[in-house]
Order: C-alpha cells, then sequence, then structure tokens
C-alpha cells in the first residue's frame, strides 16, 4: 500500500514478466528491500481494481520502475496502522486472541511526527489551520487590523506568579503571558480594533489533560462606544463563523477525525447566551448541594464548570455559552468593576461543553483606577512595564473591550478530544520540552 499523503492511499503491485524473468526477480528482491514508512517514487500504469482497504478502491497501481528516496528504519516505534485505531478497538480485542496493541500518550509525543502521520492526527492540525483562517476572516470582515506584539516584556504581562523569565543583556524579563497590555495600548495608538495570533507562555505546573505552559493565543481588543455587549456580539459572530466554517468548508477533515475520535458538531444559539453570575451560581446551587459553594465568590472549579454546561445545554440547548459578570476579586486588575456593585466586573468568560475557551472583559482605561486596583491586589510598585501602560491611559484612550482564547483548546474541545496535548503540534507542558 502506498500512501500519498496522511488521506489517500492505493495499492500498488508489481506482476512477473513471463518474458523478462530475471529481470522480474531482480525487481521482486528490490521490493522485498523497501522498508514501511520509506519514502518512494514509483512509475506504473492505473488499472482497474476493486480495493477496500485503500482510499483509492476502484484502480490500483502496476508498478514498472520503483526508487527508494529516502528508506526508513527497520524498527519503527509503531506501525501507523496501529496509531490509527480508535480507542474503543483496541480496547475491546484486549480478550481476543490477538490483542491489539496500546500505545501510550508518551511513546506517541516522543514520537510525534509518526503520530501525525495517522490520518485522524494530521486532521486535527489541519482544523487547528482552519481555525486560525476562519478566525482572521471574521475579524477582518469586522474592520480589524492584525497586529504582532512583544514576547520579551519587562516584569510580568499580569499579576499572576506563572512566568518564565530570561536575562535580558544583564537585565530580567519575562515570555510574555499574553499581548493583553499591548493589545489595550494599540488602542490607546487609534487602531480601534486589533487582533493577534501567538504564542503565549505560561510557567504554571498545571498537570492536567486540558494545560499547557507554551500554546497560541487568538487575541482580539476593541474599542467601544456605549457597552462591552458590542465586544460579546463580535467574538460570538466570530465563533460562528469559526463552527459553521469547519462544518460546511472542512467536512472532509472532519470526517476522518471523528472515525478515530468520536464526537458531533457544537450546537450554538443564533444570538449570544449569556448568564450572569447570580444566575450560574443558582443553577450550581440547585444540582444536589454537591458543590461547596462558599460566598460565591470564589472562581469555578472544573467540576463546576462541567455541571454548568450540562446545565445550560439543558436548558438552553446550546454547547456553547458566556458567563458573565465574574466577581472582581477573581480576576487581573486591568478588569473594569460593575459600575453598579464593584464586587462584580465587566468580565466574561465562554465555554464550550462546559469547558473555558475564552476568558474577556472590559478593561480599565482610567488611569487612576488601575492605579487603585493594582494597589488592592498588593501591587504598590507597578514596574517599568506596567509603568508604560498605565501612562498610554493618562494621555487619552477610548474605552475597550476584549478577549483571550486558547488555540489548541478551542480545538481540543470542539473536536471532543480526551487531551489537549491531542491539538498541539509538539506539545509544552512541566515535563516536556521536547521533541
Amino acid at each position: 500500500v502506498l500512501r500519498q499523503d496522511s488521506f489517500h492511499t492505493v495499492q500498488a503491485c508489481f506482476f512477473k514478466d513471463k518474458e523478462n524473468p530475471e529481470q522480474s526477480q531482480k525487481m521482486i528482491r528490490y521490493l522485498k528491500t523497501l522498508t514501511e514508512e520509506s519514502v518512494i517514487d514509483v512509475e506504473g500504469v492505473l488499472v482497474d481494481a476493486d480495493v477496500r482497504s485503500c482510499s483509492v478502491q476502484k484502480y490500483e497501481l502496476s508498478i514498472h520502475r520503483i526508487h527508494s528516496v529516502s528508506p526508513a528504519s527497520k524498527v519503527l516505534p509503531f506501525s501507523i496502522e496501529d496509531a490509527a485505531r480508535p480507542e474503543d478497538e483496541v480496547e475491546a480485542s484486549q480478550d481476543t486472541e490477538r490483542p491489539f496493541p496500546r500505545l501510550g500518550q508518551d511513546l506517541r509525543l516522543n514520537n510525534r511526527w509518526m503520530d501525525l502521520r495517522v490520518p485522524a492526527n494530521n486532521a486535527i492540525l489541519r482544523i487547528q489551520s482552519a481555525v486560525c483562517q476562519l478566525f482572521r476572516e471574521s475579524l477582518y470582515a469586522q474592520n480589524f487590523v492584525e497586529i504582532h506584539t512583544p514576547k520579551l516584556v519587562a516584569g510580568e504581562s499580569e499579576s499572576g506568579a506563572g512566568v518564565f523569565t530570561t536575562d535580558y543583556f544583564g537585565t530580567t524579563a519575562c515570555l510574555a503571558q499574553s499581548p493583553q497590555l499591548y493589545k489595550q495600548m494599540a488602542i490607546a495608538s487609534d487602531m480601534n480594533r486589533v487582533f493577534e495570533i501567538g504564542p503565549v507562555f505560561r510557567a504554571e505546573k498545571s498537570h492536567t489533560r486540558r494545560h499547557l505552559c507554551e500554546f497560541t493565543g487568538l487575541d482580539l481588543e476593541m474599542a467601544i462606544d456605549d457597552h462591552y455587549n458590542e465586544a460579546l456580539e463580535v467574538v460570538h459572530n466570530m465563533f460562528k463563523h469559526i463552527f459553521t466554517g469547519l462544518e460546511n468548508r472542512f467536512g472532509k477533515e472532519l470526517a476522518i477525525i471523528r472515525e478515530q475520535y468520536a464526537s458531533e458538531a457544537v450546537a450554538f444559539t443564533d444570538k449570544p447566551c449569556i448568564l450572569h453570575w447570580p444566575e450560574a451560581m443558582q443553577i450550581l446551587r440547585e444540582d444536589d448541594s454537591k458543590f461547596d459553594m462558599g460566598d460565591e465568590m470564589n472562581d469555578l472549579t472544573g467540576a463546576m464548570e462541567l455541571a454548568l454546561g450540562q446545565a445550560v445545554k439543558e436548558k438552553y440547548g446550546t454547547d456553547f455559552f458566556i458567563l458573565d459578570k465574574y466577581p472582581s476579586a477573581i480576576r487581573p486588575f486591568y478588569t473594569m468593576p460593575d459600575p453598579e456593585d464593584d464586587k462584580f466586573s465587566n468580565s466574561y468568560d465562554i465555554f464550550i461543553r462546559g469547558q473555558e475557551i475564552c476568558s474577556g472583559a472590559q478593561r480599565c482605561h482610567d488611569p487612576d483606577l488601575v492605579q487603585q486596583i493594582l494597589k488592592q491586589k498588593g501591587i504598590d510598585d507597578p514596574g517599568d512595564g506596567l509603568k508604560s501602560y498605565i501612562e498610554s491611559f493618562k494621555h487619552g484612550v477610548s474605552p475597550h473591550a476584549g478577549a483571550g482564547i486558547g488555540l489548541e483548546r478551542v480545538v481540543f474541545l470542539y473536536l471532543g478530544l480526551d487531551n489537549v496535548r491531542k491539538a498541539s503540534m509538539f506539545p509544552r507542558d512541566p515535563n516536556r520540552c521536547t521533541p
């Protein structure tokens, strides 16, 4: 079987030439030296055939000439056939006389270039590319400009401690946790609608199935006229474009993925489905009281998010929703407090299937209020990085709001995968910095 790429295969056969048996024997001996996964050039003639094991089923290739371009090792880490089996098929075989091998995550990731030859895994990265394409399309259509912000920054991007530091000509710099501050300074630069696709670094020792230390951020920021709901409308329309675009324009890739990793299209509403924090707390209280709600001002746990997602699906018929009005105490310093009750904020998270894919807010554009909030959060000296950021607001800036989205997490949750690492080309986590 010859593989043109991860998606297309054809059966190739060599038939003995009765008039030239010696040459035929030489060809057969040469064919026996070719190893699985070798790269070859082959010349032949297509002939009618009935082949069920390949993507090309009505023809096969009758080989005339063949050349080994790049031979593969005789012993491979695993076979593509084994790596392409659905997990339930592997499990079902374990009690049989010939069980299929289980391929662990580390084995796959240590040989990721092999793992990505698997049709479903190769298609996942093509869907990742499609999400970026559709993200750009939607925002360009809504008059956004793409920007590219620094990834080496003085101080921390946000107020958390999870940053990677490096020497910067005798001073300490950090890898950016997000483009947040620079997105906002772009608004202060009269670039009223901006977006960026770029790397994000988080030095957090999170050993979970949905966290990475480096991922690709899809970020946007925009000036607002009357209310930050303007930003929610933009974000909702952007996700609608992504969801419909994936199903309508990338159906082949989705079908290949769903053969190995079962999933359904994400259900979403035409208009934004927005819950406010008090409603979410009420839903969770009614969930058999299995959660310790405390004062209802703490962040949601993963279990709470999943329970909320299930309840929203049952009540509103959507996998995709926005949770608005988070408590101010659990949001970053640049978040605008709710003018009617400053215990809450004009901030939101967005969820797919009960898991967060996006965090955003109206930003605080008042320099005095920003400094006040920094002090409330125990940051008396904002440092050089934040000083420039605050200074940009002193020279006049439009009210604005935005959002930050994790690309790999969108792909992972949209496709119903069991681990975000499947949605990352070469994932980085606390235990992995190679390959």
